[in-house]
Parts: C-alpha cells; structure tokens; sequence
C-alpha cells in the first residue's frame, strides 16, 4: 500500500503545509483513535482506551496537541497529556500507564518550524506497519464523532517526569554512583531539558547545563547533538571530564572526551559492545546500518562479533535486532539501541550505559576505543523540491561507477533519500580523506547537474 502520510519515522513535515496542518492532525487523531479502539476491543479490556500524549518544546506543539486530542477524544478515547516529554519517556509511560498506544509530538533532529507525530504501540516499541496502514486508509473516510456519552475524556500526568527521571537511573548500575565526575549535559533547548541534567546530578556528577532554556523557536539551533561544537567548548572552558549531547526530543546521544574528542554513534556503540563482550553478556552481535563506519565493522570483526547492517532508521535498527534476537545496536547519528533496558533508543540510558563502561574498565573514552579506527567519511546533503529518486539517472550512475572504480575496493558508496526531510545524502567513506572527498564533490556536482536536466 503506497504510504501518503507515515515515513520512516512517523508522520513529519512543515508546519502549516500539508500533512502538518490542524485539520489534519486532528484526523490523524482521530483516524489512529478508531483503529485503536478496533484493537483495544479485541483486547476486552476497559471502557475506553487511553493514549498517552507527549511532546518536545516546539511553538506548534501546543496546537498540534490539541488537534490530536480533539480527534481522539471524537473517536471515544481517552487522553493522557504528559507536556513537554522526551519520545523515550513516552515509550516508558506508555507501558507504565498501560495504555493502549503513546504518540509523540516531535519532528526530532529539525529546526523548530517542522513538527511530527510519532506513534508507539502499548508495549512501547514503534507501531507496526499493518497498524499504520489502517491508520492511513482511513484517513481520507470522513470522520464520524461518537455521542456524547461516548466521547474520550483527557487529563494531565503531572508525576510523569519524576517517574521517567526514576526510570532512567534504574538502568545504572548500583554498585556505581558520579560523584568525582563534572559533566556538561547538552539539552538542544528540546524535551530533555527538564529530565537530563536531573539524572546526572542525582546520581552524584557534578552538571554544567547547557541549552535548557527553551522558547519555542530555539529547538536545536547551534545546540545538541547535531551542533556538537558548544558542547566541545564547554568541556574543555569547565575542565569537565566529558559532555552528553541530546537532541531535540532526546532519543539521540554524543559524547564529547576531556580533550573534546566528538564520539559519535559509531564510537558509543563500539564503547558498549566491548565492554559487554568483556562482562560475557553481549547477546549474538550488534546491528548498525548501511551508513555505519566500515571501521566500526572491521573493530568488531576483529572483536570476533557478528555485525549486521539494517536501513538507515531505528525502526529497521529495531526490526533486524529482533529477527536476530540481539539486544545492541544504532545509528552513527547518535540513535542507540540497548533492548536490555528500554524498548527504544533513549539518549539518556545510553549515556548511562557508556559512563557505567567508563567506570567499569577506569578508563576515558579515548583510550578505551584506542583499537578503533574509523575511516574518512564524507557526507554532502542535497535539498530536493520535491522527494524523488534521481540517483538512477545515467549521469549519476556514471559518477557513481566512477568513484566506485577509483576507490578501487577500499571504500564504499551511499546515496540514499532521507526519511525525514527533502533531502539526498551522499556518503563516501574510504581509506584516504582526500579521496572520498572528491568522490563525494564528483557525485553530487553529477546530482546537481541531474537536476536542473530532468524535468
């Protein structure tokens, strides 16, 4: 079934342009409370299902959410509204609460004129394709409000950080505590501002906080994960003995050393792949995806650990650990998976998973990842009009083959459409730097050229 709302991650776009429009969203509400209900009555169990809703700290959160209440409450079910909340938090909540489903207002990463709706089952893991089928097949039915009597009640969880907050120091191990450890906590002004430094400072570091002064607008602009750059001056300007970076909605991590060393997804993975492996409790292997760092494999393979890559996207991360039956895997972006202590990828838990591997093994980052050798990655993004398939046209296939014959077997080629925004991602990674950065200017001049000739 062709997909008109739902990518790889949920339902995502600019605000006021279709589908991230009141009307809309409130017939996405409305369109999930029905399919919700179907399933919530093939459970038996009580008299109206509920939903869980949370949201990040953009501007068009406070309208997107009350679209999304009215549509469900028309469709008879009940409303749980958290306020601002990281996605991982919801997931938490949403199998705490044992409700019927948990939705995210959030468009993650991106500047604060896009939004989303992200959708989590009652177990807390990302909804299934069926069920977002259904969701999407009745989105063009014409919406029918239940009588009165029936109609969905809401209400505010006011406890809902303190829980999360509880939730995420459980997963640290308690023989270890942070005292002795000044950390600078990186919020991108998104969800986590009011739950992450909190963590940190109760389990005894030492928190310089930074970007948690949100305003509606400032939403990953020049902070957290995706600019590391403020997080790296302030671990050094602190003396501080490292950083954690989050996202906008808190589901992504970077880690910046003592001498602000970047370690990105690739290098926190490795961290706690090793450090599993070590204890004896790395289950099977780790899954990455087809934009995970050739390094990283070729660590891993001399670790003797089975790697697997999946589509870029931590649903797919998700599904491929599921078919193998792991419980570690991610993004290079910063989306870490531990099944072990969440359903999802939570920023905060995987910082907590990398400090207890810091702890365990008395060593900083950089020395523990000393055998870890990443090759040069170059990564140019392309913003299309409109999202279409170009990298099939012959000018592009040829720069393609070009670069493919120059690397001569030492590197790999990607090109691949973004599942979140309007956006070709050319990667080129390989032994020499100045290699794959030709390769990766060739390819995309090619795209660009391919462009303006096709119609």
């Amino acid at each position: 079934m062709k997909r008109n709302y739902f990518g790889t991650d949920g339902v995502r776009g600019k605000v006021g342009q279709p589908p991230i429009t009141p009307d809309l969203i409130m017939h996405l509400g409305y369109s999930a409370g029905v399919v919700l209900t179907r399933h919530h009555t093939q459970l038996q169990t009580s008299d109206h299902p509920s939903v869980i809703i949370g949201k990040d700290t953009r501007i068009s959160g406070y309208m997107l959410e009350s679209a999304l209440q009215a549509g469900l409450s028309a469709a008879g079910v009940d409303v749980l509204l958290l306020g601002p909340a990281p996605t991982p938090a919801v997931a938490y909540l949403t199998r705490a609460l044992r409700a019927q489903a948990g939705i995210v207002i959030s468009a993650s990463h991106n500047p604060f004129d896009d939004n989303g709706i992200k959708f989590f089952s009652h177990l807390g893991s990302k909804l299934d394709d069926e069920v977002e089928q259904e969701i999407e097949a009745l989105m063009n039915a014409p919406m029918k409000t239940q009588a009165s009597h029936q109609l969905g009640r809401a209400k505010r969880i006011n406890d809902a950080d303190g829980r999360y907050i509880e939730f995420c120091k459980n997963t640290f191990p308690n023989e270890f505590d942070l005292r002795g450890l000044k950390i600078v906590v990186d919020c991108a002004h998104g969800a986590t501002y009011h739950v992450a430094p909190h963590v940190f400072h109760e389990l005894g570091a030492e928190v310089i906080p930074i970007g948690v002064s949100p305003d509606g607008f400032n939403i990953n602009d020049g902070y957290g994960s995706t600019h590391p750059q403020r997080l790296q001056e302030a671990v050094i300007r602190n003396s501080a003995h490292l950083g954690f970076g989050f996202d906008g909605d808190g589901d992504r991590l970077c880690m910046i050393d003592h001498d602000g060393t970047l370690f990105d997804g690739d290098r926190l993975l490795y961290i706690l792949a090793k450090d599993r492996l070590q204890q004896g409790i790395l289950q099977g292997g780790v899954a990455g995806t087809l934009m995970t760092n050739l390094g990283f494999e070729h660590a891993l393979a001399r670790l003797e650990v089975p790697f697997g890559r999946a589509q870029v996207g931590d649903r797919y991360v998700l599904e491929l650990l599921h078919q193998k039956a792991w419980l570690l895997g991610g993004e290079t972006s910063g989306h870490i998976i531990c099944l072990d202590k969440h359903t999802t990828g939570d920023g905060i838990v995987a910082a907590l998973q990398v400090l207890s591997a810091l702890i365990r093994h008395d060593k900083t980052g950089s020395l523990f990842t000393e055998e870890l050798i990443l090759y040069p990655q170059k990564l140019i993004n392309i913003r299309l009009t409109e999202r279409r398939d170009i990298t099939q046209h012959p000018q592009v296939q040829h720069a393609i083959q070009k670069a493919e014959k120059q690397l001569d077997g030492t590197g790999r080629v990607l090109l691949r459409l973004s599942g979140t925004e309007p956006l070709l991602r050319v990667m080129v990674e390989g032994e020499a730097e100045k290699e794959v950065t030709q390769c990766a200017e060739m390819i995309s001049e090619a795209v660009h050229l391919a462009l303006k000739l096709s119609p």
